[in-house]
């Protein structure tokens, strides 16, 4: 590892610093060696809209609660969604045992 990168020339404009990048190595002007971790926490993850359809009387049976607790109805299903999805996985990686299309289909309500 190096201990004594390179230092960054001063450009004059965006096109002189695209010409420089496009030469060498970002890798040679800095050190790992002197690198720290970074959190942050203010970052919110990437969401994608999606469609999806749903009994209405579930949907009023999730306002009701998401209005008791005082939050938003869509981030309260985002919060269930988000934590039957961890348990499934939970569930089948300290049980792998499936199951069966009957009881999978009765499960989901299908």
């Amino acid at each position: 590892m190096k201990t004594n990168p390179k230092t960054t020339p001063k450009f004059k404009n965006e096109d002189e610093e695209r010409d420089f990048w496009a030469e060498h190595s970002p890798l040679d002007f800095f050190d790992l060696s002197t690198a720290k971790r970074v959190t942050l926490p203010n970052l919110k993850p990437t969401t994608k809209s999606i469609s999806i359809r749903l009994p209405e009387s579930l949907i009023n049976e999730l306002k009701v609660l998401a209005n008791s607790m005082d939050v938003p109805y869509q981030s309260l299903a985002k919060i269930y969604l988000s934590r039957e999805v961890a348990m499934e996985r939970r569930a089948r990686f300290i049980d792998p045992q499936p199951l069966s299309v009957a009881e999978d289909s009765v499960e989901y309500g299908k």
